[in-house]
């Protein structure tokens, strides 16, 4: 096995990977390096030049031994590929995934993986997508022009994912932490999506069973999310209900805390079944659960129509606390003050 290779545009990425085996470290040289790739062994490392200077592009269409993706075609192709029996220990650092059919980065059924400067560009499906996977850390990563989720964490009950510093935009869900728990999503940037972070506890015909709790989001900063998705089988969040105008959502969520974000700017561009910059509501009508034991604490929630918080009604065991925020539903929800006029 060689425990270092250098692969220049051109060459193929593939190849080494497969060569080289477990353990190893792939280096990228700067420029385009066209096709899919499958990392499919334990303790690979694979660092490009730096994000825009390493650019991984669709090129010929390498096989690629990876579950169906989830809302999508059959024949979709996915930039680069995680996924083996008992893979773990990944590292992809410093390059530019655009443009494929897929998701950018697919990750399941994989342990203790490392995302780090990672731009995930025009991937028609997802940007970066995490399945079934335990031991996340995206870090300083982007994820931009997404039919669903720029960074989706999807069916990981024990994720211990780490999302920090990254920035989502022009997708349906800027951050979405579909039927998974214990991911933090810690000081990034979310604007220009159909909904900035999206926390949703839904059972899906077919799928693993449910459930969202254990989740911080904290010193996020969450503005003009005024995207219109849902309800156009060809547009953003295809399969999904209209939402829109949307900054943080916690649907069915439990013991989930949002603290120090600030909110701001939002006002739905098109049809949304969530009616203000933050929502806390049941999904129990989608085969959820009531929303229980959240925190909203010291969040900025301003300048969002038509509200800037909205609880459920009915809904009990929430606790909120030094929220600025104007405009709620209730009118009156304690822990949430209007800022002074002066």
């Amino acid at each position: 096995m060689t425990d270092e290779v250098l692969v220049a545009a051109g060459e193929s990425v593939q190849q080494a990977l497969d060569a080289a085996g477990p353990g190893a470290t792939i280096r990228l040289a700067a420029g385009e390096h066209p096709g899919n790739l499958w990392i499919r062994h334990s303790g690979v490392t694979l660092i490009g030049a730096g994000a825009g200077a390493t650019v991984i592009t669709p090129g010929e269409v390498r096989p690629a031994q990876l579950p169906p993706l989830h809302d999508a075609p059959p024949d979709v192709v996915n930039g680069i590929g995680i996924h083996g029996d008992g893979v773990r220990d990944v590292r992809v650092q410093g390059l530019t995934v655009r443009g494929f059919s897929g998701a950018g980065v697919y990750v399941h059924s994989a342990h203790d993986v490392h995302l780090e400067d990672v731009h995930a560009e025009s991937n028609a499906v997802w940007g970066i997508y995490l399945r079934e996977s335990s031991g996340l850390e995206v870090l300083r990563c982007t994820a931009s022009g997404s039919q669903y989720a720029g960074i989706g964490v999807s069916f990981c009950p024990a994720a211990r994912a780490h999302i920090n510093q990254c920035e989502t935009y022009a997708n349906a869900f800027g951050v979405f932490v579909d039927n998974s728990s214990f991911v933090k999503v810690l000081r990034g940037t979310s604007h220009g999506n159909a909904a900035g972070v999206l926390l949703l506890n839904q059972v899906y015909a077919g799928e693993l069973p449910g459930g969202v709790s254990d989740c911080l989001v904290a010193d996020n900063d969450i503005y003009d999310n005024t995207l219109a998705s849902g309800g156009n089988p060809e547009g953003l969040g295809a399969a999904g209900p209209p939402i829109s105008g949307v900054g943080l959502s916690m649907i069915g969520t439990t013991r989930v805390t949002a603290v120090g974000n600030r909110i701001r700017g939002h006002h739905p561009g098109g049809p949304s079944v969530m009616g203000a910059a933050v929502v806390v509501g049941s999904s129990k009508e989608w085969g959820g659960d009531d929303p229980y034991d959240n925190y909203l604490l010291w969040n900025e929630v301003l300048g969002n129509a038509p509200l800037d918080i909205a609880i459920a009604d009915g809904i009990p065991s929430q606790h909120l606390a030094n929220n600025t925020a104007s405009l709620t539903a209730p009118e009156k929800i304690d822990g949430c003050t209007a800022p002074e006029v002066p």
